[in-house]
């Protein structure tokens, strides 16, 4: 990474959107690829009071659109987790959603290794890292990367037909395509914490079979797998029924 991304302060790298004086649990969110903490602006509300939400605002978007995207895994992970050291709590969680889950993987396996337990790991809409497909979908022109992302689903694919947006929408969607395709652990290391994934079941790109996967990441008896009704962006339309899910597993 450069260093205009070392020098971030913590809490560039997160987005509360209700905050919460000494929260029970914080639930750490992490987009997919070219998503933004937007998504879970939402979630607050829909969360037991004593639960914050802190929403990961990936670099090169946003208020962070001045700086480079990340284009490395562990240097990404390494930096998420320095911010949260600096969010002292008493339970922390975490959720990824397609690329997120990735490297909400990899914070949780640095948050433990610093022995900050974490509750329970949740990720949805994506294989495990032992099990993803190889693709190479950053390398593909403007045209082909933006059909290539409405065939999973259509949050957000319109922004993409106004010539303004699309000019700052590609060079980050484009910068994790690269970050999550280059990203191939040989041998994942399993977590400490409780797996819970999520898949929709109409997800182009992911099946529930290979989102079984990260029951190999984490001791038997301690994954669950949760289908959806939907594409691989579910979580829009089905936002209540997923968190209601996710408190049950956090209380």
């Amino acid at each position: 990474m450069t260093d205009t991304r070392r020098q971030a302060r913590p809490e560039d790298w997160f987005r509360a959107y209700r905050r919460v004086v000494e929260p029970r649990i914080r639930l750490v969110c992490f987009p997919h690829a070219g998503g933004n903490a937007q998504l879970f602006h939402g979630w607050s509300a829909l969360l037991p009071a004593d639960v914050e939400v802190l929403a990961v605002r990936y670099p090169g978007r946003l208020d962070r659109l001045a700086e480079p995207c990340a284009t490395d895994m562990t240097e990404l992970a390494d930096d998420i987790t320095a911010a949260l050291s600096w969010c002292p709590t008493r339970s922390v969680a975490l959720f990824g959603h397609s690329m997120g889950s990735s490297v909400a993987y990899e914070v949780t396996l640095r948050l433990e290794a610093a022995g900050i337990p974490v509750r329970r790991l949740f990720v949805s809409a994506h294989a495990a890292p032992h099990q993803a497909q190889r693709t190479r979908l950053h390398e593909l022109g403007d045209d082909a990367l933006v059909a290539g992302v409405r065939r999973l689903g259509d949050l957000g694919s319109a922004a993409y037909d106004n010539a303004e947006l699309r000019e700052l929408l590609l060079p980050p969607l484009r910068a994790d395509y690269a970050l999550i395709e280059g990203y191939w652990p040989a041998t994942p290391a399993p977590v400490r914490a409780a797996i819970t994934a999520y898949v929709g079941d109409r997800d182009p790109g992911c099946t529930p079979e290979r989102v079984r996967g990260w029951s190999d990441l984490t001791a038997p008896g301690r994954f669950e797998l949760h289908s959806f009704p939907g594409d691989h962006f579910y979580l829009a339309p089905r936002q209540a029924e997923l968190v209601s899910h996710i408190t049950r597993r956090l209380s």
